[in-house]
């Protein structure tokens, strides 16, 4: 197997962060008499640069305290984070990585305070060698900085590794940087377009890295 580093994306991957974010935003929204369209929502997964407070006063006309809002909407998100669990087949994935030999890192469009703690409360961390986290590079998904800096920190060739990615951005910044992706949906992002990715599947508890790797040529 040519295989030698599996590139994890984090947000809606190994934790469903992105229900809770979509929930506690539908919430505020309705809280001011307006609605969060989901297509509008989902199509920004992955990635930074739009602001839903901002969309938020555009749809009422007038302004907001954006602070106060931010504020109470993150205490309903972390709320609901807490009761979030590793997704399934993930730690599955990551034990074969070490079976196989394979080095790990991940690539996540949000920052390092946010993913490290969640990797430890998960009990995760230290199956990661390389964090690329979005405060680390310029641009973030789509663009491939996030795998390219991935790469280079593992000393791993793109075409001797896999990412896996639940949205379409990071699927579209794996592939700019030359990775075989694979695409691994959640409930938020299920509808999504993925045929840019090399394999698509319900659950990492469909396949394993081994059969992956085959399936892919690698």
């Amino acid at each position: 197997m040519a295989l030698r580093a599996v590139i994890f994306d984090f947000d809606g991957l190994i934790l469903d962060t992105e229900t809770p974010a979509y929930t506690s935003w539908q919430e505020t929204y309705r809280g001011h008499g307006a609605a969060l369209d989901r297509e509008l929502w989902t199509a920004n997964i992955g990635t930074h640069g739009w602001d839903a407070a901002r969309h938020l006063e555009e749809l009422l006309g007038r302004p907001i305290d954006h602070a106060e809002l931010r504020a109470a909407r993150l205490t309903r998100h972390y709320a609901l984070i807490d009761a979030e669990v590793v997704r399934p087949g993930v730690v599955g994935w990551l034990n074969e990585a070490k079976e196989l030999g394979l080095a790990v890192g991940l690539a996540s469009s949000s920052g390092e305070q946010w993913v490290g703690p969640h990797l430890e409360r998960l009990g995760l961390r230290e199956h990661f060698a390389v964090l690329a986290t979005g405060d680390r590079v310029q641009r973030v998904k789509p663009d491939p900085a996030l795998y390219r800096l991935a790469l280079d920190s593992l000393g791993v060739d793109p075409g001797d590794a896999i990412a896996v990615e639940d949205s379409a951005n990071g699927i579209a910044a794996a592939k700019a940087a030359g990775l075989p992706a694979v695409a691994v949906p959640n409930a938020m992002t299920v509808e999504l377009d993925f045929s840019r990715a090399d394999l698509v599947l319900d659950s990492l508890t469909d396949a394993g890295i081994a059969e992956v790797a085959a399936r892919l040529g690698l």
